[in-house]
Parts: C-alpha cells; sequence; structure tokens
C-alpha cells in the first residue's frame, strides 16, 4: 500500500491509469464468471452484464447506508 500512496503522489497520472485498468480487467473477469455461471441457463447474451450491474448497484445502495 505504501507503493501505491507514493506513486498516487509522485506521477497521479500514471496512478489513476494504472486503476482504471485495474478495474476495467476486473470487471472483465467478473463478467465471464457470470456468464460462464449462466451460460447454461440459455438466457440472453445482456443477461451477465444486467446480473453485474444490478450487483454493483446493491453493493453501492448497501455502502451509503
Amino acid at each position: 500500500m505504501d507503493y501505491l500512496n507514493r506513486l498516487r503522489m509522485e506521477r497521479p497520472v500514471l496512478f489513476f491509469v494504472v486503476l482504471l485498468v485495474g478495474f476495467w480487467v476486473a470487471f472483465q473477469l467478473v463478467l465471464f464468471l457470470v456468464a460462464l455461471v449462466i451460460g447454461p441457463f440459455g438466457l440472453p447474451s445482456w443477461a451477465p452484464i444486467a446480473l453485474v450491474l444490478a450487483g454493483l448497484v446493491i453493493v453501492a445502495r448497501r455502502q451509503q447506508r
């Protein structure tokens, strides 16, 4: 964590690029895993995206409380 704090202070652009790429890779991985689990049920192709976004909304609402 100290490395990330130092990177954020010394090179903020690089820090935010790394952070953005990390979030993108994590989102793609979660999307792939959800598609892998619900794939055999024959749901439409937009179902994994809807489930992941619904999960993110539930997490965000719980954090507001």
